[in-house]
């Protein structure tokens, strides 16, 4: 069974955040959310709380075990990009572009070694 958890609207940039995703995909939770405690940046931070929650689904929604969780899939999609304008030299205006992030952390049940 998979249970996942999603954040909405992140402030972070897509990019940033599947930076922090790549190495995550099929470790254990435990090792997961060790590896994200270690890296720098806000995006880790962002994506160790999806994972908190996507484990507090499975245990709480589901029952299912904590040590036998794995992170099944981990992903970012683009969410809206706000655009703000800067005033620049000789009365001209650059584009500046917020963008934002959905994460998704799906976690399941280890298969039998």
């Amino acid at each position: 069974m998979e249970v996942r958890a999603t954040a909405k609207y992140v402030t972070i940039s897509p990019l940033k955040v599947r930076r922090a995703l790549d190495g995550l995909r099929g470790l254990p939770v435990d090792e997961a959310e060790a590896r994200l405690r270690a890296a720098p940046g806000e995006a880790p931070r962002a994506v160790a709380k999806v994972l908190r929650s996507a484990v507090a689904n499975a245990e709480n929604n589901h029952e299912l075990d904590r040590d036998a969780l794995i992170v099944a899939r981990a992903y970012a999609d683009r969410a809206p990009v706000a655009k703000r304008v800067i005033p620049r030299a000789r009365g001209r205006a650059d584009v500046i572009q917020k963008r934002s992030s959905h994460i998704t952390v799906v976690v399941g049940e280890r298969t039998g070694r």
